[in-house]
């Protein structure tokens, strides 16, 4: 019989805090290990247009996959480059999966090293993309490394998915979060913390964006303006009644980012476009105020509007199989004896597509602050412990609703 410890065996609670301690020891004893590795990793620009650049990125986590006893497959990408797809060893096809989600790609441009520096102040580690998430995926190759350590096999098969496109909308990498998540029997989104506390994301708003067009009629401003119909002066009327969509209480945003129109000053304006995003707590609101962008109507004559665009990232909400992850986490948190607490968050990720499918818990990765930002950072001496959380939910028995 293997020695190893396996998930559907772990001992009672006592037992179970000495496990996490010994895992979280193995951790801290392996933080500059952890440090090494982020430095490097985010010293390896990886913007998400730009493919070439992040091929550096993606050999050296293909490398630390694959040290992992992992087959490690690359996924032709579109735009945003090639995916990674990592996979445990599946004797007779039938194992469980949990699946593991991440990202390889940033906001930050090629060059931005040069004014943003990886570096280690005051135990915070700076970087391009150190928070946003890289340092998440520092954190899941060390959660394996010392599940294997310590003899700890996970409860069910690991699948690691790594993205080349989420800060773009994961408009390739989505057709393989969906697939693999109807697989998955847990999905953990390796995104960063809700803020310097380290909070999880149990719920995420989901993400709509729209066009409205509006068509008017073009004359000389100063020799026939009667003539004319503005789609400026038409379209000013529709983003007061966009922002009229606003319910803070209900967790409702709309903004209307950009508007473009007309041709001259001499000229009244045939045309205008908007740019619209909305976001929602629950899926409700999302038919809802899509119902309402899509509804709107002319108010001038002679005018034509016309919308399109969607929710493109659904809520991510706390159904009764994401509260029975959270309640996990909780218990592996005590386990290593810290606290944890949870948060919506008003940004989307893949692990709000991914929860549609299957019981998904976000804001497992690194904590700090500064996503996008430059201030960008990890708590480095955070990183060894939320490791070790990552590690006991990986080793964590099934045990979630159906829905």
């Amino acid at each position: 019989m293997d020695q190893r410890s396996s998930a559907a065996e772990r001992a009672p609670d006592s037992a179970g805090q000495l496990q996490g301690q010994s895992l979280l020891d193995w951790l801290r004893a392996h933080t500059g290990e952890m440090t090494e590795l982020l430095c490097r990793l985010a010293s390896a620009e990886s913007p998400s247009l730009d493919p070439k650049a992040q091929r550096e990125a993606r050999a050296i986590l293909e490398a630390e996959l694959s040290g992992l006893d992992l087959s490690v497959e690359v996924l032709p990408g579109g735009e945003g480059g090639d995916h990674l797809l990592a996979t445990a060893p599946d004797g007779d096809g039938s194992e469980p999966v949990q699946l593991l989600l991440g990202h390889l790609d940033t906001v930050w441009p090629v060059g931005t090293l040069a004014t943003m520096p990886v570096r280690i102040e005051d135990g915070l580690l700076y970087g391009p993309g150190v928070f946003d998430m890289k340092g998440g995926l520092v954190q899941m190759i060390f959660a394996f490394r010392a599940l294997a350590e310590r003899g700890i096999d996970p409860a069910c098969r690991p699948v690691v998915l790594v993205g080349a496109d989420e800060e773009i909308g994961s408009r390739d990498s989505r057709r393989h979060v969906e697939r693999l998540a109807r697989e998955a029997a847990r999905v953990l989104v390796l995104e960063p913390a809700y803020g310097p506390a380290g909070k999880l994301k149990t719920a995420r708003k989901g993400v709509g964006r729209f066009t409205v067009k509006v068509r008017g009629v073009a004359s000389h401003a100063g020799l026939d303006p009667e003539a004319g119909v503005s789609a400026i002066l038409e379209l000013s009327h529709q983003v007061q009644r966009l922002f009229a969509l606003n319910d803070p209480d209900r967790g409702i945003t709309v903004n209307v980012g950009t508007i473009d129109g007309g041709l001259r000053p001499n000229v009244i304006a045939p045309e205008a476009v908007a740019r619209v995003e909305a976001r929602v707590v629950d899926a409700e609101d999302a038919a809802c105020v899509a119902g309402q962008i899509r509804g709107l109507k002319a108010i001038a004559e002679g005018v034509s509007l016309q919308v399109e665009g969607g929710f493109g990232r659904p809520p991510l909400q706390r159904t009764p199989r994401n509260r029975a992850l959270w309640q996990l986490a909780r218990n592996a948190a005590a386990e290593l004896g810290i606290e944890i607490d949870e948060a919506l968050a008003g940004g989307a990720s893949d692990g709000n597509v991914a929860s549609a499918f299957a019981a998904t818990l976000d804001g497992l990765g690194a904590v700090g602050e500064g996503a996008h930002a430059e201030h960008e950072h990890v708590i480095v001496e955070r990183m060894p412990e939320r490791a070790a959380l990552l590690a006991l939910l990986l080793a964590t028995p099934l045990s979630t609703p159906a829905a």
